[in-house]
C-alpha cells in the first residue's frame, strides 16, 4: 500500500497573530480603480439627480440600487447584464418589503427577516453571487427604513431603487463597448498561470494546493466559456479561440496529473502554459476553427444542483443557513427587547459575519475587524452629519467615500470597514439634518456589536461538521462519481453530452471533498486530528479521480486507447458501487475482484484504509474521530 503521508494541520492562530492580520496591507488588485470609480459614481448620481430634481431623499432611495454595480464584475457582459438585472430587482423588492414591514409589531419581523436573511444566503451560495453576497439585501432594508422618506410608499421606493440600479447596470455594461470578451480573456490566462505553477510543482510535496488551484481555474474558466454563455457561440469567433485555447491547456495539465513531468521537462511545459496565457491577453491574430461540441467541457454543475445540495441533511452548506437563521432571529429579538431604533441593523451585522461560511478563526477575526473598524467609522460619520453636505457635495462625499472602500476593501478589511459606516450612515441620513447625531451613532455601534456576538454565539451552537462521517460520505460520494465516468471510459463515449456531465461532476465531488478537509483542519482539536488520520484517503480518492478524469482526455486525444477495458467494466462496476456504499455506511468492504490497472492500486488503498478504521479495535477510534 502506497498510502501518501498526512499534512501536518495548520498552527491555530494566536492573538497576536489576528492582530497582525488584522494590520495587514494586501497588494491592490490590477484595474481596481476601475471598479472603484465605477461604484462611486454609481452611488453618486443619482443623489446628484435627486437634488437636481428637488427630492434629495428621493435621490439617496435610488442610491442603495448602486449597489448593485459591486456585483458580477469577473462574469461575461451577456451573463452580467443578466445578473445585474435580476441583482437590481432583488434590491428594489427588498427595499419596499422593508418599507411595508416597518410599520407591523417588531415579533413578527424579526422572525420575517431572519427568513429573508436565510434565503438570501441559500440562493447567493447556490448560484456562487459571490462578495457582498446575501448582505447588501438585507441592508438595503435597514438603510432604505433609514432614509427619512414619507412621502415615499414602498411601491414608489421600489422603482427609485430599481431606476439607481438600472443606472449601475449600465455603468457596469460600458466595458462591453472596447473589450467585449474581456472576463473570457482574463479567465483563460488566470487559468494558464495557475497551471504553469502547477506545473512547476507537480510531483513535489506539498503539491495539492498548487494542483486545487489550477483545477479550480480550469472549471472557472470552463465556466466563463461554456456555462455563463447566454448566446451560442458564433462558428470562428473569439470565443471560440478562446476555447480552442483553454482545452489546450486543460490537456497540458491532463498530461501533468498520472506522471509528473520530468525536471527537464517542466521548463518547457511552462513555457508553453505561458505561451497559452499571452495568447489568450492578446487580440487574436488569425480565427480558429471552432472545436466540435463533444470537444467542449461543462462548466459548473447547474445551479438547482446547488440548491439542492444546499438544503441536504446533515450538510455543512446547510447548517450555515441554519446558523444563519438563529444569529439574526437571536440579534433581531435582543434589538427588540432592548428597544434599539431598528433590529435590521443588528441582523444585517449578524448576516455579514456568517454567509461567506467562514471557519472559527476566520469568523472571530472578521468580527473584532468588523467591531473596531465601525466604532472608528462612527467618528467619521458623526464628522459628515455634523457636516452636513447637501446636493453636489454631499454626492461627490459618497462617491469619494465609496472609492475608497472598494481600494481600501481588498487591502485591509478593518479599514475599509471606517469607510462602510461613514456611507451608510451617510444614505441613512437621506441628505437631512440629523437631530441626535450622538444617539443615532451609539445605536449603530450597539447594534454592530449585537450583530457580531450573536453570529459568534451561533457559529458556538452550530459549529460546521468535519468529523470522520463527513470525510467518509466525501469519499464514498467521490467513488459513485468515479463510477459513471468509467461507465463512460469503458463503452468508449468519453466525449459525450452524458460523459461530459459525469465529468464535470466527478470534478465537483474532488472540490466538495477538499473542502471538508478543509473544514476538518480549521475546526476543533478533534476535527484536525480527524483530518489528519483520515488525509491518507483523501489524497488517494483524489489521486484516483484526477488519474480518470486524465484518462478522460487522454481518451479524446486518442480515441483507439482504451484505458478501461470493456473486459474488465463489469468488475470495475461493481466493485466501485460496493466500495462507495461501504464508505458512505461505514462498514466493513466486501473483497475486491480483479481489477483493470487504472483503478486497481488506488482502489485497494481505500479498501485496506476502510478495513483498518473498522477493525473492531479500531472501532472506538474511528467513532470519535481519531
Amino acid at each position: 500500500m502506497s498510502l501518501p503521508p498526512p499534512p501536518a494541520p495548520p498552527p491555530r492562530p494566536s492573538v497576536r497573530q489576528m492582530l497582525r492580520e488584522m494590520r495587514q496591507v494586501r497588494p491592490l488588485p490590477p484595474q481596481r480603480w476601475a471598479f472603484a470609480v465605477r461604484a462611486g459614481l454609481a452611488m453618486g448620481v443619482p443623489i446628484l439627480a435627486g437634488w437636481l430634481a428637488g427630492d434629495p431623499a428621493a435621490g439617496m432611495m435610488a442610491t442603495i440600487g448602486g449597489f448593485t454595480s459591486l456585483y458580477g464584475s469577473g462574469r461575461p457582459y451577456g451573463a452580467r447584464a443578466l445578473m445585474l438585472a435580476v441583482v437590481a430587482g432583488a434590491f428594489a423588492t427588498a427595499v419596499a418589503f422593508g418599507l411595508w414591514l416597518e410599520h407591523l409589531p417588531w415579533l413578527v419581523v424579526v422572525p420575517v427577516l431572519s427568513l429573508v436573511a436565510m434565503l438570501a444566503a441559500w440562493l447567493c451560495n447556490a448560484t456562487r453571487t459571490g462578495p457582498p453576497g446575501a448582505y447588501l439585501f438585507v441592508l438595503a432594508c435597514a438603510a432604505g427604513t433609514a432614509i427619512p422618506a414619507d412621502h415615499l410608499s414602498p411601491l414608489q421606493a421600489g422603482v427609485l431603487v430599481f431606476g439607481g440600479g438600472a443606472f449601475a447596470w449600465l455603468l457596469h455594461m460600458a466595458g462591453m463597448l472596447w473589450q467585449p470578451r474581456g472576463p473570457e480573456r482574463k479567465a483563460v490566462a488566470t487559468a494558464a498561470a495557475a497551471v504553469a505553477r502547477w506545473v512547476g510543482h507537480a510531483g513535489e510535496a506539498g503539491a495539492r494546493l498548487a494542483r486545487r488551484q489550477a483545477a479550480l481555474a480550469l472549471h472557472d474558466s470552463w465556466q466563463m466559456l461554456v456555462g455563463f454563455q447566454p448566446v451560442p457561440a458564433r462558428a470562428h469567433g473569439e470565443l471560440a479561440r478562446l476555447r480552442a485555447l483553454n482545452r489546450e491547456l486543460h490537456l497540458l495539465f491532463a498530461s501533468t496529473l498520472a506522471t509528473a513531468p520530468p525536471p527537464e521537462h517542466r521548463a518547457a511545459l511552462q513555457a508553453r502554459a505561458s505561451r497559452l496565457a499571452e495568447e489568450a491577453r492578446q487580440p487574436p491574430i488569425r480565427r480558429p476553427p471552432s472545436l466540435p461540441a463533444d470537444a467542449v467541457p461543462h462548466g459548473y454543475p447547474r445551479s438547482w444542483v446547488r440548491l439542492r445540495e444546499g438544503l441536504a441533511p446533515g450538510s455543512n452548506a446547510l447548517r450555515m443557513v441554519l446558523r444563519i437563521g438563529i444569529a439574526t432571529l437571536l440579534a433581531g429579538i435582543v434589538a427588540g427587547a432592548l428597544d434599539l431604533e431598528r433590529a435590521y441593523w443588528a441582523i444585517a451585522a449578524a448576516l455579514l459575519m456568517l454567509y461567506q461560511g467562514f471557519d472559527w478563526p476566520r469568523t472571530v477575526l472578521r468580527s473584532l475587524e468588523r467591531t473596531l473598524g465601525t466604532w472608528l467609522g462612527l467618528l467619521l460619520a458623526g464628522a459628515v452629519l455634523w457636516i452636513h453636505p447637501t446636493g453636489p457635495w454631499l454626492a461627490l462625499m459618497v462617491m469619494v467615500l465609496q472609492f475608497t472602500i472598494e481600494i481600501t476593501v481588498v487591502r485591509n478589511y478593518a479599514i475599509a470597514v471606517v469607510f462602510i459606516t461613514g456611507v451608510a450612515l451617510t444614505i441613512a441620513s437621506g441628505g437631512q439634518p440629523v437631530d441626535d447625531i450622538g444617539a443615532m451613532l451609539l445605536a449603530r455601534g450597539v447594534d454592530t456589536v449585537l450583530g457580531c456576538a450573536c453570529a459568534l454565539l451561533a457559529f458556538r451552537l452550530l459549529p460546521p461538521r468535519a468529523d470522520h462521517r463527513t470525510l467518509a460520505n466525501g469519499i464514498g460520494q467521490c467513488l459513485l462519481a468515479l463510477r459513471e465516468v468509467c461507465r463512460h471510459l469503458a463503452a468508449g463515449d468519453a466525449t459525450t453530452v452524458a460523459a461530459r456531465a459525469a465529468r464535470r461532476d466527478l470534478q465537483h465531488r474532488i472540490f466538495v471533498l477538499e473542502q471538508a478537509v478543509d473544514e476538518a483542519l480549521a475546526g476543533s482539536e478533534a476535527d484536525r486530528r480527524t483530518a489528519t488520520a483520515w488525509w491518507p484517503a483523501v489524497a488517494t480518492c483524489q489521486r484516483l479521480a484526477y488519474r480518470v478524469l486524465a484518462a478522460c482526455w487522454d481518451t479524446e486525444r486518442h480515441p483507439v486507447a482504451a484505458p478501461l477495458p470493456a473486459t474488465d467494466a463489469a468488475h470495475a462496476d461493481a466493485a466501485l458501487e460496493a466500495l462507495a456504499r461501504a464508505w458512505l455506511q461505514l462498514r466493513p468492504p466486501a473483497p475486491l475482484p480483479p481489477l483493470p490497472p487504472l483503478l486497481a492500486q488506488e482502489l485497494g488503498d481505500l479498501h485496506g484504509f476502510l478495513q483498518r478504521q473498522l477493525r473492531p479495535g479500531d472501532a472506538a477510534a474511528a467513532s470519535s474521530g481519531d
